[in-house]
């Protein structure tokens, strides 16, 4: 999943986009709120952590702008500021949720979690395609009660392609939400990538499950699974709690 992260101390940036990245997270960076709203505009974005002190329009402004401008992503408030009528102003001006300077990041990932779960259906905490099963919140992967060790991107690599099992995903779709600004589009990353997690998840296998659709992109599923209607992740996830009603399309995970 793709963050923005909004911290004007390059020190703190620093560190917590490490941190995020560490988890599987692609991260991209802004320090003032003009920056912040631009990064928002032309790119799109599954979180976003935003911090109040920041120079030109503070994080309330840029909460304001976000929401005034029809973007939905969870918005977690991060800055020194803990009084509660801070706290209360954030919330009031459409954020999600609040941490206050200095944090455990545990906490931050957790509080991500969480309202990455909120956010809707394409957000559950295990998905499973086939017998290939991915827990969220640890980031592991198993299939059939095998362990299969991934890196951090292509973990964020597979989940993403989990999230939308059943669906072709084009090389356009996969770098907008798995890496970062400063991917080359003209590299063949992505391509190394995918062939390096087929051989992990398929060896062995008697059905593969991650597939390239020439000219148009990658989908992950048995062949039957494939289909033009919502991801077969979701699906399963909804099934596995006990609910028959279809979900809400979304364009993105």
């Amino acid at each position: 999943m793709r963050l923005l992260l909004v911290e004007d101390d390059s020190r703190i940036a620093r560190f917590v986009a490490k941190g995020l990245r560490e988890q599987a997270y692609a991260v991209d960076i802004a320090a003032t709120g003009e920056d912040a709203l631009y990064q928002a505009d032309i790119n799109t974005y599954d979180l976003v952590i935003l911090d109040v002190l920041i120079p030109g329009r503070d994080g309330f402004a840029v909460c304001r702008e976000l929401r005034k401008s029809g973007k939905r992503m969870p918005i977690l408030m991060l800055t020194a500021r803990d009084a509660v009528e801070d706290r209360v102003t954030g919330l009031d001006h459409g954020a999600d949720d609040y941490l206050t300077k200095p944090f455990e990041f545990r906490e931050l990932l957790a509080r991500l979690r969480a309202l990455l779960r909120r956010s809707g259906e394409l957000h559950p905490p295990r998905l499973a395609v086939a017998d290939l099963i991915l827990d969220t919140a640890a980031q592991s992967v198993s299939r059939a009660g095998r362990s299969i060790p991934l890196t951090a991107k292509e973990y964020a690599l597979l989940e993403f392609l989990a999230r939308n099992a059943g669906r072709v995903v084009g090389r356009a779709e996969i770098a907008e939400h798995v890496w970062d600004e400063t991917f080359d589009a003209f590299s063949n990353l992505i391509e190394v990538y995918v062939n390096r997690i087929r051989r992990k998840i398929d060896a062995g296998a008697a059905v593969p499950l991650l597939h390239t659709r020439r000219g148009a992109g990658y989908v992950l599923g048995a062949a039957s699974d494939w289909s033009e209607g919502e991801p077969q992740a979701a699906v399963t996830s909804r099934v596995s709690r006990g609910k028959a009603t279809p979900s809400a399309r979304k364009g993105h995970a």
